[in-house]
């Protein structure tokens, strides 16, 4: 069986630059924020938890309305609690069966912002933080998404902080845009192989 490894850090932290290195390197990963909007614009049993939760038209002409859905979503922590509560559930499954196909592999990733708020850290055996000071952060954002920074603040501040992933994390890689990402990400293999035993016992 795979050991699943859950990439996630802050936004700008650069979380896709290293599953794309660990992809190049053989590693699938799955990455959530893509998979879970396939998920919610295909899921029958999401579209009737958000059409009973939203109404019809949060499905007019059979396609999710984004801005609709986004817009309840971000009104409250209370809509993003029933919101997540429909789609986290069909995502997890969808995980589970992704990973079930990639089992022959011996290490396998799920890329999050929200791994650890969301309850996805139950479905992997290892945290792995990617960290980069805030204020690269917000540039790499802000430059990424054309956005401006009360916008990116903003929704940095609705994420777990970074000394909180910290302390869950079992391993750190720095994307300072200073120090080498390669030799992080092959430390991290050897750490994962080294830590395999343990890790598969864990899983027990």
């Amino acid at each position: 069986m795979a050991i699943k490894i859950g990439i996630t850090g802050g936004i700008g932290s650069g979380k896709s630059v290293v599953s794309r290195l660990l992809a190049v390197m053989g590693i699938p990963v799955y990455i959530s924020d893509a998979e879970s909007k396939r998920v919610t614009a295909t899921d029958p049993i999401i579209r009737a938890g958000l059409c009973d939760l939203l109404g019809d038209e949060v499905f007019a002409g059979g396609e999710l309305n984004k801005p609709l859905l986004a817009s309840y979503l971000f009104a409250s922590p209370e809509n993003a609690t029933q919101v997540n509560g429909i789609i986290h559930p069909r995502v997890k499954e969808d995980f589970r069966c992704w990973a079930e196909g990639n089992a022959v592999v011996d290490l396998i990733g799920m890329e999050s912002a929200i791994l650890i708020e969301s309850g996805f850290a139950d479905e992997v055996d290892v945290i792995v933080m990617v960290y980069a000071p805030l204020e690269v952060r917000v540039q790499r954002a802000m430059e990424r998404d054309n956005s401006p920074r009360e916008l990116i603040m903003k929704r940095i501040r609705s994420q777990m902080c970074d000394e909180e992933k910290r302390k869950q994390a079992a391993f750190v890689i720095i994307n300072d845009g200073e120090t080498p990402l390669i030799p992080q990400v092959l430390e991290l293999i050897s750490f994962l192989y080294k830590n395999n035993h343990y890790l598969c016992s864990a899983k027990k």
